[in-house]
């Protein structure tokens, strides 16, 4: 019998849904509904697992607090996000910070840096939510992948590589808020991965990296750019 693989879904932005192989659901950054990159048809998420949140900023943790009332699944990130949706009505928290690790739905779920600010905006003002981070995810069986979350590049990102061995990077691309396709090449190249999945790019025209520019940055160094369109997916 073939092995199955994990199976990786872009909901456009930052928002990524991974089943496993062995069917658990996993959601990262869950921002469906406002989310205009996201296909309509792709909005109902139906049942999940799991949910992850790299930070607080609207486009990223727009949709937990509904989806976690929807689904029951429960939520991971940072202490101060997770004690935030507590308090807006979501039951279940696993909070943790970097460095930590929980295995949650047959998977090892590690935080790790980012570069990148984290907060909420209502009309109270700002409410700031700890810092920004990103995940490694180990999957077993099937691959390790680094998801970067929100960031800018970083020295320490080639320690990411050393620790965890991550065979897949997601990253995002866009600029201006976060790195871009020049940069990420470098972030694959302190990584040491082999296989890139570009994300946060073309929402908004302010984010104008491009997959294009990825793979003219990455391709001629022997590293595949998985290019995904928003509701595509890919068995990894």
């Amino acid at each position: 019998m073939a092995q199955m693989k994990l199976a990786l879904t872009w909901l456009g932005h930052g928002t990524f849904l991974f089943t496993t192989p062995q069917g658990r659901r996993i959601l990262v950054d869950p921002w469906v509904m406002g989310n205009p990159a996201c296909p309509p048809d792709r909005k109902a998420i139906g049942k999940l697992d799991l949910i992850l949140v790299t930070h607080g900023h609207s486009d990223h943790a727009g949709d937990a607090v509904e989806i976690a009332g929807a689904t029951g699944a429960p939520v991971v990130g940072n202490f101060e996000v997770c004690q935030w949706l507590a308090r807006q009505g979501v039951q279940k928290v696993l909070p943790m910070n970097k460095g930590g690790t929980q295995v949650l739905a047959g998977t090892r779920v590690t935080m790790v840096h980012a570069l990148h600010s984290s907060s909420h905006i209502d009309d109270g003002g700002i409410t700031y939510l700890g810092e920004a981070a990103g995940y490694v995810l180990g999957f077993d069986p099937g691959p390790t992948v680094y998801f970067a979350g929100d960031t800018a590049v970083f020295s320490d990102m080639q320690l990411i590589g050393e620790l965890y061995k991550p065979t897949i990077a997601i990253l995002p691309i866009g600029d201006l808020f976060t790195m871009g396709p020049d940069a990420a090449a470098t972030a694959c190249a302190l990584l040491g991965v082999r296989r890139v999945v570009p994300m946060h790019f073309g929402t908004f025209p302010a984010l104008t990296g491009t997959e294009q520019a990825l793979r003219a940055r990455v391709e001629p160094n022997g590293i595949e750019v998985i290019g995904l369109k928003p509701g595509q997916t890919a068995e990894v």
